[in-house]
């Protein structure tokens, strides 16, 4: 098996970066604004799963632009976000002016519609997180990254952004998250058991919690909100995805142990609980 020069850090509570206290008159505009885009139909719960992660680890106000037919059942079940129904990239001008961070690519498709979005996202000069069918439309049709973003591939998404297999990303995980990294120009989460984060410049972090029931669908989703929270608050990219990753994995690993069935919703007050053990709100 191939072996990278240096072993990665391995992520714990002590070398991870951390939220700062919240001055005492401190309001919703101190903590970023973070934009959720994707949910083509059939796939709304993927942005209702990563603006609720977002929300509930502190970004001060977070919007979806999503299907039209997601809108209702989005503010039934959080009315604390802003719901938009988009169908073209112009309707999505708006909201990137009043963004701070985007998460790009939950439910997004790979049709038409995901295609015009993508294409607005692309020029807007903001942390991004990208996820999923971005991921596999960023692999179709390379395209430069804004300065600050991270890449949350899986294994076969990594494989297809690197043209590469699946099998040889698994056989060299260091390298194939390195690679990504440099190629993008950004920070870079592969995912999987022993999740590895990868900057542009060589850093490589390992996180060696988790729990294999958290093989679900909508996991990723979580993650996602998860890192454009932490960006909105202030961390830079490095340090958002190795606390993200940590306490994602953290909260799967306390759930886990109640066996199969772990639903990805179910990771979010855990992680919520998590991070104020981490960094407390107020000290």
């Amino acid at each position: 098996m191939p072996q990278t020069k240096h072993p990665p850090l391995l992520l714990g509570s002590l070398t991870l970066a951390g939220l700062p206290a919240r001055a005492a008159d401190a309001h919703k505009g101190d903590f970023g604004h973070v934009l959720v885009i994707g949910g083509d139909l059939g796939t709304g719960g993927a942005v209702m799963l990563s603006s609720e992660a977002a929300l509930r680890c502190g970004a001060g106000l977070v919007s979806v632009a999503t299907r039209a037919e997601h809108v209702a059942a989005g503010l039934a079940r959080l009315p604390e976000v802003m719901w938009q129904g988009v169908s073209s990239a112009n309707q999505l001008l708006g909201l990137l002016a009043r963004a701070t961070v985007l998460v790009v690519g939950p439910g997004l498709g790979q049709a038409a519609w995901g295609r015009s979005l993508l294409s607005a996202v692309t020029p807007a000069h903001l942390p991004q997180v990208w996820d999923a069918d971005a991921l596999n439309l960023l692999a179709a049709a390379p395209l430069a990254l804004p300065s600050g973003s991270i890449l949350t591939p899986h294994p076969g998404e990594a494989a297809r952004l690197l043209g590469i297999s699946t099998e040889a990303v698994q056989a060299d995980r260091p390298g194939a998250a390195r690679k990504l990294a440099r190629r993008y120009a950004s920070v870079c989460v592969l995912k999987g058991a022993g999740t590895l984060v990868a900057d542009p410049v060589g850093q490589l972090a390992q996180c060696g919690r988790g729990h294999p029931a958290m093989a679900g669908a909508g996991l990723g989703d979580v993650l996602s909100g998860v890192l454009a929270a932490l960006l909105a608050q202030g961390l830079d990219a490095w340090q958002a995805a190795c606390l993200g990753v940590w306490l994602h994995a953290c909260a799967g690993e306390r759930l886990g142990v109640k066996g199969r069935g772990l639903a990805a919703s179910d990771l979010v007050p855990v992680i919520r609980a998590l991070l104020e053990e981490h960094s407390a709100c107020q000290v």
